[in-house]
């Protein structure tokens, strides 16, 4: 039996802990509020009222997530208003569209190498940060297949 208060106390958490990390905290509130919705489509005032916020609140954040691919929007049918979804293998797509981040910051810290000189402490320093991106970008297309593998085997899609 599903308990309203843990799932939202559980969703308030994940959410808190994502914008620890640079998640911007509406979106992340708004992202865990549909990932723990049993229904595929919710509203902004469906969302808005599981959060305690306004719908105007959730328009800014459902903007944002749709950005990053991680919702979708289409228009509720018989309707003017729109209805949002998680698309499928969301975490997925946004790692692999936004995968290309470490080739950028790898070369960024390159550029910083040379500039430092690579014999400096801070040219060093440098170039572990380079050398750690470029390895997760290598690492990122096998990673990739191998959840999508893991996902076949388990039945997950």
């Amino acid at each position: 039996m599903r308990d309203e208060d843990a799932v939202r106390q559980s969703a308030e958490r994940m959410a808190m802990v994502l914008t620890d990390w640079g998640f911007p905290r509406m979106p992340a509130r708004v992202l865990m509020t549909v990932m723990t919705a049993d229904e595929e489509l919710l509203t902004a005032a469906e969302i808005g009222d599981r959060l305690g916020v306004s719908p105007a609140a959730v328009s800014g954040a459902v903007r944002y997530l749709i950005q990053l691919g991680m919702l979708g929007r289409e228009p509720a049918p018989g309707s003017r208003r729109d209805v949002y979804r998680l698309p499928q293998n969301a975490w997925y797509e946004v790692t692999a569209l936004k995968g290309g981040i470490f080739k950028v910051l790898g070369d960024m810290a390159d550029d910083n190498v040379r500039a430092l000189g690579d014999q400096s402490v801070a040219g060093r320093r440098m170039a572990t940060m380079r050398d750690y991106f470029v390895f997760v970008e290598g690492e990122l297309p096998e990673l990739l297949e191998r959840w999508r593998a893991h996902k076949a085997d388990r039945g997950l899609d």
